[in-house]
């Protein structure tokens, strides 16, 4: 197994477009839970009438703002948590929505996670633990306390990782319009590894 080694925060003080695809192949890690990106959506703050930086600065988006390499949350439609990965210079928001991750370690507290957010015995097959944003973050334990956090810090309870696996190029990289935004709709700023079952 390669060793895992923080990602580089200058790789990720880019913008948003050229981060997102960069992303896939990494790990998210909470602890002994680990799982690999797959799919990704780029927000490009004040310049994406679907970002939540679109009319600037405020309490709940103020993360996005932030250095490279921070963990932005949000809770979204009342109901769930969504995790992002802030990016591009400090002072100027842009961020990358995780929207799926292939399980690697800790499958079965994942799926004790899910089972217990679902309020029931019977967790969710392999494929659909981690499928979907709010899906991701349920299964990995993220939650608005971990807003904030500094994903390259070796301190942090939550890490992006890179063990060597590369991002998917030519026909292995996958991209198309973002889902589930009423504004922007027909820009193609979502990117997903061709072929993985764990694509939301």
């Amino acid at each position: 197994m390669a060793r895992r080694r923080a990602v580089l925060r200058g790789a990720l003080r880019a913008d948003p477009l050229e981060v997102a695809p960069y992303l896939l192949g990494k790990l998210l890690v909470h602890g002994r839970l680990a799982a690999r990106i797959v799919e990704v959506e780029a927000y490009r703050g004040e310049a994406d009438p679907a970002s939540h930086a679109y009319r600037g600065r405020t309490a709940r988006n103020a993360t996005m703002f932030g250095r490279a390499g921070l963990l932005y949350v949000y809770f979204s439609y009342g109901m769930h948590w969504c995790a992002n990965v802030v990016c591009g210079d400090e002072g100027v928001a842009g961020a990358v929505l995780l929207r799926a991750l292939e399980p690697v370690s800790g499958i079965e507290e994942m799926a004790a996670a899910r089972a217990a957010r679902r309020r029931s015995d019977t967790p969710p097959a392999l494929r659909d633990l981690c499928r979907g944003p709010a899906n991701l973050t349920a299964a990995l334990g993220i939650t608005r306390t971990h807003d904030g956090a500094d994903l390259l810090s070796p301190a942090s309870a939550v890490r992006l990782l890179d063990d060597a696996t590369p991002p998917p190029a030519g026909a292995a990289l996958a991209r198309g319009p973002r889902v589930g935004i009423t504004r922007a709709v027909e820009a193609d700023w979502r990117f997903w590894v061709a072929g993985s079952r764990y694509v939301s």
